[in-house]
């Protein structure tokens, strides 16, 4: 393997491990980002993420993400603030641009002391492109493996329960059933949401690959469009996650969700086997 040169970060304590892969000179495998996802014998980290050249033109940098058990995501909000804090960082730019991710474009706007809004693209509700088996409409709610769920894609496949409280749910549980489940064919990322008022909703995450993180920022705005979908609050609604608040605005339901939220280096460092 050599030499491994990372930055770990943190979104809300969504935490990452930064791969600055731009001269192509690393191919991560599964066993490499196990490893750099590993706590105890690696650096540790619920997603590893590489930053490359880009491909689209229009954007500055494109991203790819691995999940610590190895295997490969299409989407982390959390992940892509991180990326945007860490190009403003190395490459100088700054106030607003794009980024090239596995499920797409990303406009940027940096809005300083580590505070990134992301637009994280118009959420998919057909249960065919989540996807969610078995089910031939869109609705607001479906009911499998004895639990009641709203489903959307996010780029990566959300299933949101709501709660009377976050803090006794069963997250562990209902996370590992619905993510087993044949209903979820590509598994699924499990919220539990809470709604406080219409402007304010707490929620925990169960990620596919990972477990249970502080923080999801495409799970955020997964659980915030469901909730505004089912009437339950309103079109902007801070998200509280165990590691902190995330705003989330979905203006209309053609338009792209706005996700702003806080990053943070952590460390420097360098891995050799």
């Amino acid at each position: 393997m050599g030499e491994v040169r990372f930055t770990k970060m943190h979104g809300a304590g969504n935490d990452f491990v930064m791969l600055d892969l731009r001269d192509g000179s690393l191919e991560p495998d599964q066993a490499l980002t196990s490893l750099l996802g590993d706590r105890h014998k690696g650096v540790g980290a619920d997603q590893i993420i590489s930053i490359e050249l880009p491909r689209d033109p229009s954007t500055v940098a494109r991203y790819r993400i691995w999940n610590s058990d190895g295997s490969t995501s299409q989407q982390c909000g959390n992940g892509a603030r991180c990326v945007a804090a860490w190009v403003e960082r190395a490459l100088g730019y700054l106030g607003e641009f794009k980024l090239e991710s596995p499920a797409g474009i990303h406009a940027v706007t940096s809005l300083g002391d580590g505070k990134y809004r992301i637009a994280m693209g118009v959420p998919e509700f057909v249960p065919a492109a989540i996807p969610l088996h078995g089910f031939a409409d869109t609705a607001l709610t479906y009911d499998a493996q004895g639990v009641t769920f709203s489903a959307v894609s996010m780029g990566n496949p959300h299933a949101v329960v709501v709660v009377d409280d976050v803090d006794t749910a069963d997250v562990d549980g209902i996370g590992r059933r619905l993510q087993t489940s044949p209903e979820f064919p590509e598994s699924v990322n499990v919220g539990f949401a809470q709604v406080i008022n219409r402007s304010h909703a707490k929620l925990r995450v169960f990620e596919r690959g990972v477990g249970e993180t502080l923080a999801c920022g495409s799970g955020a705005c997964a659980a915030a469009v469901s909730l505004m979908r089912l009437g339950l609050v309103d079109r902007a609604v801070a998200m509280e996650l165990p590691g902190g608040v995330l705003e989330i605005e979905w203006p209309a339901d053609d338009a792209s969700v706005a996700m702003t939220g806080p990053t943070a280096f952590v460390f420097e460092g360098v891995l050799d086997d």
